[in-house]
């Protein structure tokens, strides 16, 4: 039941990405400031890869049975992209939002924004008590080795690993 909970804010943080998308691109225009443009799109890139790996990552290493979705995972998976943040999907809304408000950084882009990545944010810990109840003690260690959501620093992470 808890759970639902957290169903609701990822639902309403998905609403808010949206009336953030319509508000940057068809009510305000774009930032005339370069710079932000090519951060805003290279984020922009980068949120899709996060949002779609999993899909495939999870298809090929999580033991999922034909015909069934992605996240009908039988195995915990902790490589490739689980092994630098544990929750990419999380992270993709994230970025996508962070994108926005620097592709148009109007106040109501920006506001809606902070409250998304918030709301999300917020969510991944009901995500990570997921993680708990179905692989328990295994997952448990996962997330002493692998950041929640920060993917820089577990890239930092993960190279230092692979130097030992």
């Amino acid at each position: 039941m808890k759970r639902l909970n957290f169903l609701g804010l990822i639902l309403v943080a998905s609403v808010l990405i949206v009336a953030q998308y319509i508000l940057a691109f068809f009510v305000f225009k774009l930032s005339d400031v370069k710079v932000l443009l090519w951060l805003g799109w290279g984020i922009w890139l980068l949120s899709i890869y996060f949002g779609f790996a999993p899909i495939f990552i999870l298809r090929q290493k999580g033991g999922v049975a034909k015909g069934q979705s992605y996240v009908k995972t039988t195995r915990m998976v902790d490589t490739n992209l689980y092994a630098i943040v544990r929750h990419p999907q999380y992270v993709a809304g994230m970025l996508f939002s962070l994108a926005l408000m620097l592709l148009s950084p109007h106040w109501p882009v920006i506001a809606l924004g902070l409250v998304s990545i918030t709301l999300i944010y917020l969510d991944i810990r009901g995500a990570d008590q997921e993680g708990i109840n179905k692989f328990g003690d295994e997952y448990r260690t996962y997330m002493q080795r692998v950041p929640r959501a920060n993917f820089l620093l577990g890239i930092i992470l993960w190279l230092k690993q692979r130097r030992v």
